[in-house]
């Protein structure tokens, strides 16, 4: 698989990572840990070197189960993992004090069975605490050697200069696709000036631009997207026009509505690395299959003439959620 930079940074990575957090969290019941294992060590094997975990997913079991599956190629690869929620649960509301940004690391060491973690994310920003103590913290872990890189997840662009100021971020990581575009406004310019890697998670929409997902899909009782007012029934029908649009261009490519994408989104910039995440083994080779989908100018002039006419209905998250996002 081919590799970028993340921005200016100097971090090397395979240009499709792995979202670790559906193994584990969020999407129905966590996949078995052999299945779960065999997965990610066959994303290694498919020139996946980019993993992505957080200590809230779970919590903590998705981070072990991640230490327990790379160990033994630990050093070809880049682990990302986040700090900012109170115990890893993020219904407790942030906690991004230096005190517990060391706290976490050090734990997530222990689960990751590693000395040290490629990047570090802050998960959410903390509105009660400067984004400055948080930078300056997180560079005393670059300077003791347990963590190399640092970035932020949805942050807004004000934060992230901010951030950026005292210790140079390397990514940040926030959702951007076809069926959630806002990041072109200010974001991915914000990036490009300051030379910051971008990170897209949720790269397929939560599934939904797979076309695997219909209105009348239901979902296990544990699963997240039960809350999000994108995916009630109305919405998912109002923004099947996005999946259709996907179909057309895959029909045309002999690709499928994923790897459009996918590869829609690695044509942005050249320093956008997306993260899709699965628990099944076809649908990873279908990602990865994405890198080698090369769409020209007329078929993203196409998809842009498409798009521009489309209007997403539904949240990405519920109204409580939607309050920590973009700061």
């Amino acid at each position: 698989m081919k590799q970028r930079i993340l921005g200016k940074s100097g971090l090397q990575v395979s240009e499709l990572g792995l979202g670790c957090m559906g193994l584990s969290f969020g999407y129905g019941p966590a996949a078995k840990e052999q299945d779960a294992i065999a997965l990610l060590r066959a994303a290694f094997d498919s020139g996946v070197t980019f993993f992505d975990t957080a200590e809230a997913y779970g919590p903590y079991i998705n981070e072990e189960l991640l230490g327990k599956a790379v160990a033994s190629f630990r050093k070809e690869i880049v682990i990302a993992t986040k700090f900012g929620f109170k115990n890893g649960q993020t219904e407790q509301g942030m906690d991004s004090q230096p005190g517990n940004i060391r706290a976490v690391a050090e734990a997530s060491l222990k689960r990751l069975k590693t000395d040290y973690i490629d990047l570090l994310y802050q998960h959410r920003v903390d509105p009660n605490v400067p984004i400055e103590d948080v930078a300056g913290t997180v560079q005393q872990l670059i300077r003791e050697g347990k963590v190399k890189y640092w970035g932020l997840s949805e942050a807004g662009a004000g934060t992230i200069r901010k951030a950026h100021a005292v210790l140079p971020v390397t990514a940040l990581q926030s959702e951007y696709s076809l069926w959630f575009r806002d990041p072109e406004k200010e974001i991915i310019p914000t990036l490009e000036e300051l030379g910051i890697g971008f990170v897209p998670f949720s790269p397929l929409g939560r599934g939904f631009l797979t076309g695997a997902i219909n209105e009348t899909t239901k979902f296990a009782s544990t699963d997240f997207r039960n809350s999000v007012p994108r995916f009630t029934e109305e919405n998912r029908k109002a923004n099947q026009s996005v999946v259709d649009l996907l179909q057309q261009i895959a029909n045309e490519k002999n690709a499928t509505p994923a790897q459009v994408a996918l590869a829609w989104l690695l044509a942005r910039k050249p320093w956008i690395v997306p993260i899709p995440g699965t628990t099944k083994l076809n649908r990873l080779q279908e990602n990865i299959g994405a890198s080698s989908l090369v769409l020209p100018k007329e078929d993203l002039d196409k998809i842009e003439a498409a798009a521009s006419k489309i209007a997403v209905q539904g949240e990405r998250y519920p109204a409580h959620l939607m309050k920590v996002v973009g700061r």
